[in-house]
C-alpha cells in the first residue's frame, strides 16, 4: 500500500477524535463554561448538523476542483476549527468553532475515499478505503479515551490543543505524500447526480440510517454522567471504559462488514434489532460497574455493526451516476442521527424521567429505523413481483 494512504488515515483519525471526544469531556466543559450538561451535549448536535449540511453541499461545490487542493483546504479548516475550540472564550464561541470544524468532516471522507482508490490497482481499492477508515476506528479505540484522559488531567482545552497538533501533522502529510490528482474527465453531470434524490429506495435508506443510528447518540452523548452519576463510578474510570467502547466499535465494524457481504438488507435488519435490544437493556445494565462495562462494549459493537450494512444499502439503491452524492448524503444521515439523538437525550434528561430513561428513549428511536428497514423489505418484494409479472407478460 502506498505511503500516501497514511496521510489520509491521519486526517481520518483527527476528524474521528474531534467528533467523538466531547462525550468524554461533557462534565468538564459544562462546569468550566457554566452551562448544563444538556447544553454541553448540544455541542455534539451542532457538530453533527454541520456535517449533515456541509457534506453534500461541499461535495457538490468542490466536485470540479483538484482533489489534493480540496483535501488540503479541508485539513486547514479542521486545524483552525480545533484551534478556535481550544481558545474559545465562551459557550457560543465553542459552538461556532465546532460547526466550523465539522464542515471538513463529510467531504474529507468522501473525497479521501476517491483519492485512496486511485492510489492502488483496481483489485486493492476496497483495502485502500479500509485502511483510510482505520483512522476513524483508531480514533474511537484510542484517540477518544486519550482525549478524555488529557481533559481530566489538564483541562478540556488541552484536548483540543492536542487535536490541533494532529491536524497540523495531517495537513503536512497530505501536502508531502498525496500526489496531485487531476480532475476526472468522466465526471457525471450535476443533474444526473441530483436525480438520485428522487429514488424511493435511496430516501428510505437515508431515513433508516438517520433514525436507526440516532439511538446510539441518545445514550453515548451522556455516557460520562451516566457512568458517574448513575453507576457511581469515579471520573477517572470513564477513559478506560471508553477503551472498551472503542474495542466494541472495532469488532462491530468487522462483523457488520461480513454480514453485509452476505446479504445487505438482512444485515441491516439484524444489526438494528441487536442495537435496539442493547439500548433497551441499559436501565438494568448500568446498575453495577461490571454490567455497565459490558453494556458499553456491546453498545460499541452493535452501534458500528450497523454502519457498513446501511452504507452499502444506500449505495446499492443509488447505483449509477449518483453514488458519490448518495455516499456523502448517507454520511450526512449518520450525523443527522447523531444530532437527533443528542437532542432527544437532552430533552429526556431535562424534561423527562432523567438519565436512567435514556436507554428506553434510544431503543424506541432505533426501532423506528428498524420499521423503515422492514418497510424497505416489503417494497423490495413488491418491486420484484412487478418485475416478474412484466417479464412473464413479455414472454406471451
Amino acid at each position: 500500500m502506498p505511503v500516501a494512504l497514511l496521510a489520509l488515515t491521519a486526517g481520518a483519525f483527527g476528524i474521528g477524535v474531534t467528533e467523538f471526544v466531547i462525550m468524554g469531556l461533557l462534565l468538564q466543559v459544562s462546569q468550566d463554561l457554566r452551562v448544563s450538561i444538556t447544553a454541553a451535549g448540544l455541542l455534539i448536535s451542532g457538530y453533527a448538523l454541520a456535517v449533515a449540511v456541509g457534506a453534500p453541499l461541499l461535495t457538490l461545490a468542490t466536485r470540479s476542483l483538484p482533489r489534493k487542493q480540496v483535501l488540503l483546504a479541508l485539513m486547514l479548516i479542521f486545524t483552525l476549527g480545533n484551534l478556535a475550540c481550544a481558545v474559545a472564550p465562551g459557550y457560543g464561541w465553542l459552538m461556532a468553532a465546532r460547526v466550523l470544524t465539522a464542515l471538513a468532516h463529510g467531504t474529507f471522507f468522501g473525497i479521501g475515499s476517491v483519492v485512496a482508490t486511485g492510489l492502488v490497482p483496481p483489485h486493492r481499492r476496497a483495502s485502500a478505503i479500509a485502511i483510510m477508515f482505520t483512522g476513524l476506528t483508531v480514533a474511537t479505540l484510542l484517540g477518544v479515551p486519550a482525549g478524555a484522559w488529557i481533559g481530566l488531567h489538564f483541562g478540556w482545552r488541552a484536548t483540543f490543543w492536542a487535536v490541533t497538533a494532529v491536524g497540523g501533522v495531517a495537513f503536512a502529510a497530505v501536502a508531502l505524500l498525496v500526489p496531485s490528482v487531476p480532475r476526472d474527465a468522466s465526471m457525471p453531470r450535476l443533474r444526473d447526480e441530483l436525480a438520485v434524490l428522487a429514488r424511493p429506495g435511496v430516501q428510505r435508506g437515508l431515513a433508516m440510517t438517520a433514525l436507526g443510528y440516532a439511538g446510539v447518540f441518545t445514550v453515548v452523548t451522556y455516557i460520562q454522567p451516566l457512568l458517574t452519576r448513575v453507576t457511581g463510578l469515579p471520573e477517572s474510570a470513564v477513559s478506560p471504559i471508553l477503551l472498551v467502547f472503542g474495542g466494541g466499535f472495532a469488532i462491530g465494524n468487522l462483523i457488520g462488514g461480513r454480514l453485509a457481504d452476505r446479504a445487505t438488507l438482512p444485515a441491516v435488519l439484524g444489526t438494528l434489532a441487536a442495537l435496539a435490544a442493547v439500548l433497551g437493556s441499559m436501565h438494568w445494565a448500568i446498575a453495577t460497574p461490571w454490567s455497565a462495562v459490558v453494556f458499553v462494549g456491546l453498545l460499541g459493537a452493535t452501534a458500528f455493526a450497523t454502519a457498513a450494512p446501511m452504507q452499502l444499502r444506500v449505495l446499492e439503491q443509488a447505483a449509477g451516476a449518483g453514488q458519490n452524492l448518495a455516499s456523502s448524503l448517507n454520511i450526512a444521515a449518520f450525523n443527522l442521527g447523531n444530532a437527533l439523538g443528542a437532542w432527544a437525550g437532552g430533552v429526556a434528561v431535562d424534561h423527562g424521567p432523567g438519565l436512567r430513561s435514556l436507554g428506553w428513549v434510544a431503543a424506541l428511536i432505533t426501532l423506528s429505523g428498524l420499521a423503515i428497514a422492514l418497510w424497505s423489505r416489503g417494497a423490495d418484494g413488491q418491486a420484484g413481483l412487478v418485475q416478474l409479472q412484466t417479464q412473464t407478460q413479455g414472454t406471451h
